[in-house]
């Protein structure tokens, strides 16, 4: 089934600033949608949006062409969040973790230890995420990603704390889930190459 995130003329303002104005784009299956800019130029602040922890000024988004307002359960369930921090419980395995999140999501691409394997931690499985440096902590969250079957990724500076070994995994993994009919929504404030078809929104 081929799916779309639309948005239409959105306008947010943080305090005094508006972060952008009129914004519209169309993602469809099989595209990934790159939102640039420094840093405090709104790119988290869209990706709040539209998972709907912020609140518009104007505009709407679309899910398969209808509001997300009048199916929320419906579009948070074909989404996935990762935020800049990862998110989860410092004093739980990364197993325990992710056990968690799998309950939330009882249909799966695949299982805990396949993801953690596929992430080069599947050793460190039975340790408490504090004890894990900051770059196998987000690997954890990027196997969270995988865990999920869900078809929208929103993703927040993925690349963060991760070595090149990390950053090539990583953007192997992005490309397997938008070859596969996935979309993504990825925010970096770094250049990003991945070798799929490519939205780009600069945000001033």
């Amino acid at each position: 089934m081929s799916n779309t995130l639309s948005a239409h003329k959105l306008t947010l303002v943080r305090g005094e600033r508006c972060l952008f104005k009129g914004l519209n784009f169309a993602l469809g299956s099989g595209e990934l949608l790159l939102l640039e800019g420094r840093n405090g130029s709104g790119k988290t602040s869209l990706l709040k949006a539209i998972i709907g922890l912020l609140e518009l000024e104007t505009g709407e988004f679309q899910w398969n062409g209808m509001p997300v307002r009048s199916q929320r359960q419906e579009f948070l369930s074909a989404s996935v969040w990762m935020a800049h921090r990862v998110g989860m419980k410092p004093d739980l395995t990364a197993s325990e973790n992710l056990s968690f999140e799998s309950t939330l999501r009882p249909l799966n691409n695949c299982d805990i230890e396949e993801a953690l394997e596929r992430l080069g931690v599947l050793r460190l499985k039975k340790l408490p995420l504090r004890s894990l440096s900051a770059g196998q902590q987000r690997r954890v969250g990027l196997a969270r990603m995988l865990i999920a079957r869900a078809t929208l990724w929103l993703m927040d500076e993925p690349f963060t704390n991760l070595d090149r070994e990390g950053r090539d995994l990583l953007t192997g993994i992005i490309s397997d889930h938008i070859e596969a009919g996935g979309l993504c929504v990825l925010a970096a404030h770094q250049d990003v190459a991945v070798d799929v078809p490519t939205q780009r929104i600069l945000l001033e």
